[in-house]
């Protein structure tokens, strides 16, 4: 089979054949018929990650076709077409991941691959009305941005919502979830064609993060927000607490813009701003972000695609952050 493999630090990703794994009992052998990518793997190619383990086929995301089971109690997922949870052994704590948690594509080998050999846990039905690349687009970044939107923020439809570094997977993803409920939505980036385009998919307007005082200016033609996701912190989050509505719920993601600072604490506590942390997501996020795909039928919003033999042109892409959405990978 035809596998992308990362077999050491700093080098261009190697495209491997290597033989098909065979399922024990409780898992399924999945031919993956496309996968994303994510900036987890840029980070993993760089050995940015504590504990890595190389040579290993990088990739989370996945969709594909059930081809073999491990075991009679399996074999009723033959045939079908599914979709991956990448977020593996979170715990029994719905609030928090526990220490075995880990994530497909390091150190467990990932979804580059043209088949892949998952346990039955992790493998879920993929949306009918989703094509198996947008399948693929959906997983990490979906449940992410489900977690961070509802779990921690308790979005519901009457909330006005203000999403960060609006481009990337989960962003895009949050924007697309925001609207099938028909919540108010407004983005931030340092694109104006980003924003441009954010709006083509629904937000009601949207402001470049490099513009001077850009939180008062955005909060005094938008009003302010009761729901706001970044992924980004670093210096601008200060905008985003003045931006904040009363009780307002602030959930960070990520910290692509580095250490956060200048905050004045009486801005959080006068407001009562709740900033929580949110990573990935649970077995049941997970399901319950499946489910509001359906309901919805949301799809996620696709950069490109691109054959599995370009891995290494993918991944170089990604890097340079040129994309609006996801980067997927066709196998076949």
């Amino acid at each position: 089979m035809k596998t992308a493999v990362q077999e050491e630090l700093h080098q261009p990703i190697a495209i491997k054949d290597l033989p098909i794994p065979q399922p024990q009992a409780g898992e399924l052998c999945i031919e993956l018929k496309a996968s994303a990518l994510n900036h987890r793997d840029v980070w993993v190619q760089k050995g940015k990650y504590p504990g890595m383990n190389l040579p290993c086929t990088l990739g989370s995301d996945g969709a594909g076709v059930v081809v073999s089971a491990g075991s009679e109690s399996e074999e009723n997922w033959l045939g079908k077409e599914v979709v991956i949870n990448p977020g593996m052994n979170w715990g029994d704590n719905e609030a928090v991941a526990g220490k075995g948690f880990e994530i497909l594509g390091m150190p467990r080998n990932g979804t580059f691959s043209e088949f892949i050999v998952m346990p039955v846990e992790y493998v879920h039905e993929k949306p009918a009305h989703l094509s198996f690349e947008e399948a693929a687009a959906l997983p990490l970044a979906g449940v992410t941005a489900y977690r961070a939107m509802f779990t921690k923020a308790g979005l519901t439809k009457d909330k006005r919502v203000l999403i960060t570094g609006i481009g990337g997977g989960v962003a895009l993803t949050a924007l697309v979830f925001a609207k099938a409920l028909g919540c108010e939505i407004y983005v931030t980036s340092g694109s104006d064609v980003k924003l441009q385009r954010a709006k083509e998919l629904g937000a009601n307007g949207g402001i470049n993060y490099k513009e001077e005082k850009w939180a008062k200016s955005l909060s005094k033609s938008a009003g302010l927000f009761d729901v706001v996701i970044d992924g980004a912190g670093g210096e601008g989050f200060s905008g985003l607490i003045d931006a904040s509505n009363l009780a307002a719920n602030l959930v960070i993601y990520g910290g692509t813009a580095g250490n956060i600072g200048g905050i004045l604490p009486a801005k959080i506590f006068f407001k009562q701003v709740n900033i929580m942390g949110s990573t990935m997501g649970s077995p049941t996020d997970f399901k319950n972000m499946l489910a509001l795909v359906n309901t919805h039928k949301i799809s996620p919003v696709i950069d490109e695609v691109m054959p599995l033999d370009n891995a290494e042109d993918a991944l170089r892409k990604m890097e340079a952050g040129k994309q609006f959405g996801k980067i997927v990978l066709k196998h076949n």
